[in-house]
This record gives C-alpha cells, sequence and structure tokens, in this order.
C-alpha cells in the first residue's frame, strides 16, 4: 500500500509539471471600428475607418489591440506579422509572452465584414476551423484549437443574426472572452450553441480597448475564477475609464446569467 501511495504521489507529481509546461495559446478577433458599416456612434474619421488597420480605434490606435500590447505593456513581445489566407483580415501578429510559454495571435478584420469576423470566433469557440502556425520549430495551434478565444469590437449582434452550423459535442470546452457593449445580452444564445465557457463579458455599453482584455488575460494564465478576472477588468476598466469602481463591477461579469 505504501508504494501504491508514493507511485500515485510521482503520477501526480509528472502529470503537473507535464501540465505547467504545456504551451497555452490564445486567440483573438478583432473586428475594426467602422463609422459608415457598424451601427456605432461616430467616432473621428481617423480612427473610424475599418479599412485602415493602422490608426483604427481597436487595433492601431493607443489602446488597440497592435498598439497595447506591442508598445504599452512589458509583458508581451511582438514576434512578428503574419499573412493571412482569409482576404477579410487585413493585419495578423503574433505575441509571446514574457516569462511564460503562452502565445497570442491577434487578427484585424475589415470593420465592413464584422458579421463573417464574429462568425469565425464563434466557430473557433465551438472548437472548429483549427489552425496551425509555425515558430521557432513548434505548431502552435489557434482558432478552434486555441485554449482562449477573444472577441474585441462592436457588438453587431444588435445588428445582424449570425449563421453557424455547431457541433453539438465539443472535445474540450474553450474558454471566452467578448467584450463588447452588452455582450452577455447578445452573445449568450449563440455561446451556448457553441458549448463554450464566458470568463468575461460585459452587461453595458463599453469601450472594448486592450488594456481590459490584457489584464483578463493575466488572470487567466494564472488560472484564477472568472469572478477573480471579473474583478481584474472593473479595476483596471476603472483605471483608464475613470467610471467609478462600482459602475465598473456592474459591467463586467462571468458566466451566464442565472
Amino acid at each position: 500500500m505504501k508504494i501504491n501511495k508514493v507511485l500515485l504521489l510521482f503520477l501526480m507529481l509528472v502529470l503537473y509539471a507535464k501540465s505547467y509546461g504545456q504551451t497555452k495559446t490564445i486567440h483573438v478577433y478583432v473586428a475594426l471600428c467602422d463609422n459608415k458599416f457598424q451601427g456605432i456612434v461616430p467616432v473621428p474619421e481617423k480612427i473610424g475607418n475599418g479599412k485602415d488597420p493602422r490608426l483604427n480605434l481597436y487595433w492601431g490606435a493607443g489602446y488597440g489591440v497592435k498598439s497595447y500590447l506591442k508598445l504599452k505593456t512589458k509583458d508581451w513581445k511582438f514576434i512578428k506579422q503574419l499573412k493571412s489566407s482569409n482576404p477579410y483580415i487585413l493585419d495578423r501578429i503574433l505575441f509571446k509572452h514574457a516569462t511564460k510559454d503562452v502565445y497570442i495571435l491577434a487578427d484585424a478584420y475589415d470593420g465592413e465584414q464584422i458579421k463573417p469576423c464574429i462568425e469565425d470566433f464563434l466557430k473557433a469557440s465551438n472548437t472548429q476551423n483549427p489552425l496551425k502556425i509555425g515558430v521557432d520549430s513548434k505548431d502552435l495551434c489557434f482558432g478552434g484549437d486555441a485554449d482562449l478565444l477573444a472577441y474585441i469590437g462592436h457588438d453587431g449582434l444588435m445588428d445582424f443574426d449570425v449563421n453557424v452550423n455547431y457541433k453539438r459535442t465539443n472535445e474540450k470546452q474553450k474558454d471566452v472572452i467578448v467584450l463588447a457593449c452588452y455582450s452577455r445580452n447578445f452573445f449568450s444564445p449563440e455561446i451556448k450553441k457553441a458549448n463554450a465557457n464566458p470568463i468575461l463579458w460585459t452587461t453595458h455599453l463599453m469601450a472594448p480597448e486592450a488594456y481590459t482584455l490584457k489584464s483578463a488575460i493575466d488572470g487567466w494564465i494564472n488560472n484564477e475564477s472568472g469572478k477573480q478576472i471579473d474583478e481584474r477588468a472593473a479595476q483596471v476598466y476603472n483605471k483608464y475609464q475613470k467610471c467609478g469602481i462600482k459602475g465598473a463591477r456592474n459591467l463586467f461579469t462571468t458566466g451566464f446569467k442565472k
């Protein structure tokens, strides 16, 4: 019996070490802000051109995904810009965490193509459309094989219905983040069909900027609970938006509405 306990402990340690050292991947789907083709309150022309990622509010502007991760945080290191065969993706970039074996692939979709962007995110949340990218002699798994999926942008489900054929069962339930206005209300039916796990989304109007995404990812990497990630998001959102911590806590939530 004593030998069996020792053997069991050894096996548990081996499994723990294996999982701890496993590469994790995050795929971020960004629908570029677009004054012309999205039902949004118009923003200045330069940051609201959905066909120009360089200065776009959700990509190249100061708190856009590309600019923030590349220039305003030391936790993520820019690896390279990649090409995509998807004509709707105008920019694709790869980052690696500075101290952990975690990668982010971020795709900037033409703002006019917000519907395909959301559909691609939902399919990936349902473990569809896996994508492999070779980096440093290893194959990184994104799309439906990523460990975490995120959508950033206008809540297009306020304006249109999506057409996604979901698989009935997933090999593994995916964690997802949806940073868009009222995302829990509008995305809940689709996320349920995708059989995904919403670790962070919203209950009101919000600015889907990258500091919130980065903070939520920090919590996810540390294996924090949805409630802890929710609190992280509220704290950083209040820091930048000065909306009051009570309002920020009311804005973010985790899991499905009970």
